[in-house]
């Protein structure tokens, strides 16, 4: 049986409240629900047990500091032309770049395929299709969102179980952040 697996920073609940509070304003819009609120720092797909085990036990060993995050902006995803993911940005973060560039190099070491795409921190708050409405008057009223900063002290690796209403995230193993 495989493990359809992701690494990811959960925020505290004033930060998910807030992100919450926001969501509104998108006709047909699939909108996060809290359980589902977090910035994926690898995503790793469906993995054999055997590969879980050897990455979770080699994330067991990363060494990171605590540090601090802050949400910063709106936007969406698109794939040809057509939005899919309706997000919130994180501001730029050294220390959050360096424990992505570790967990990188920790599934690449345990036979995980690189990540071919450019790591761009995010926290997704709705999924669209085609039948969704504007987008504009959403990402016009919350361009300016700030909201932060928080401490970041742990992150975990999630299993995501597929299901009609939506996925759920069971946090497997969740590991500190301390020097």
């Amino acid at each position: 049986m495989s493990h359809r697996l992701f690494i990811a920073i959960r925020p505290p609940c004033a930060i998910r409240d807030a992100l919450i509070d926001l969501m509104d304003g998108v006709e047909n819009a699939r909108w996060q629900d809290d359980d589902q609120l977090h910035l994926t720092l690898r995503y790793i797909g469906e993995t054999d047990p055997h590969q879980a085990d050897d990455l979770a036990e080699a994330l067991g060993r990363l060494s990171v500091a605590p540090f601090e995050l802050a949400v910063s902006g709106v936007g969406s995803f698109e794939r040809k032309g057509v939005p899919h993911t309706l997000w919130a940005g994180i501001a730029a973060s050294e220390p959050l770049l360096h424990l992505q560039r570790k967990i990188e190099r920790i599934c690449v070491s345990v036979g995980i395929a690189p990540e071919s795409r450019k790591f761009a921190p995010h926290i997704t708050l709705a999924r669209l299709n085609q039948s969704c409405g504007p987008l504009a008057p959403f990402l016009a009223r919350h361009a300016g969102l700030a909201l932060g900063p928080w401490q970041v002290d742990t992150y975990a690796l999630y299993e995501s179980h597929l299901r009609p209403q939506g996925s759920l995230y069971e946090p497997v193993v969740t590991y500190r952040c301390e020097e």
